[in-house]
């Protein structure tokens, strides 16, 4: 069952997701070679407390970290750690979730430390892109189906796979709510989108295969090729006449 939001209850989620957003800036300005993620994990961890305001993630189903950081070929659920350290070069993919007053924000950016080719620039451009076609189409009146189609369309388009076994979610007072939202599917179909409704639309595009699989720590996600795969993500509110992103700051 879908749970639509008050504008009270909205307002509150935009304050969770500013604390998201702001935190990723934080994160990404810090994410340099020879940095541990562990370190990053930790940065992003003491400004959700200081905001008052507790990690999404930490703890959930059992995940040992605040943040996700997912690098290279890892699609998502990247495990923060000591020994795991970024290097110049890299694909970084960082996602934050956190807990305030009672609902929750969600938001995952992707970026290079240091200077991208022309084909590792442009999956960079192609996932943003598909995420702002994917929140255009999140109107009330519209279909769930018409969000994965503009998603789905805009990698494609450009050469690119949208991973198929992950989707993003609906969000309130749960990290994760119904319905959930596929990358891929077909116009008109679905469920129909109302004023009220709140979503986590999180398109991941692969360089290669869509396909992925799990590593050993029963987390991380990777590229079942191993190229390269890009991560972005908003939370974001259906209002009367548009969508409305709750993860800006």
């Amino acid at each position: 069952m879908v749970e639509l939001k008050s504008p009270q209850e909205i307002e509150k989620m935009r304050a969770a997701g500013n604390i998201v957003a702001e935190t990723l800036k934080l994160v990404e300005k810090e994410a340099k070679p020879g940095v541990p993620t562990s370190r990053l994990d930790k940065l992003a961890e003491d400004y959700i407390r200081s905001r008052g305001a507790t990690p999404s993630f930490l703890n959930y189903r059992g995940f040992p970290a605040s943040v996700c950081i997912s690098i290279g070929c890892e699609v998502v659920h990247g495990i923060p750690s000591k020994k795991r350290v970024i290097e110049e070069g890299q694909l970084v993919s960082i996602d934050i979730g956190a807990y305030l007053n009672g609902y929750h924000g969600d938001a995952a950016r992707s970026f290079f430390v240091g200077e991208p080719n022309e084909t590792e620039s442009k999956l960079l451009a192609v996932t943003r892109q598909a995420l702002e076609r994917g929140i255009a189409q999140a109107r009330d009146g519209n279909f769930l189906g018409d969000i994965s189609f503009a998603i789905q369309s805009c990698a494609e388009e450009n050469g690119f796979s949208v991973v198929r076994d992950l989707v993003g979610h609906g969000i309130g007072r749960k990290m994760h709510e119904e319905p959930q939202i596929p990358n891929y599917g077909k116009p008109k179909t679905g469920i129909q989108l109302k004023e009220g409704m709140t979503m986590a639309i999180e398109p991941m595009v692969n360089l290669g295969t869509w396909m992925v699989e799990f590593l050993d720590d029963n987390w991380t996600v990777v590229t079942k090729d191993r190229k390269l795969s890009a991560h972005f993500e908003n939370t974001i509110a259906i209002t009367k006449d548009k969508a409305e992103v709750l993860t800006i700051s």
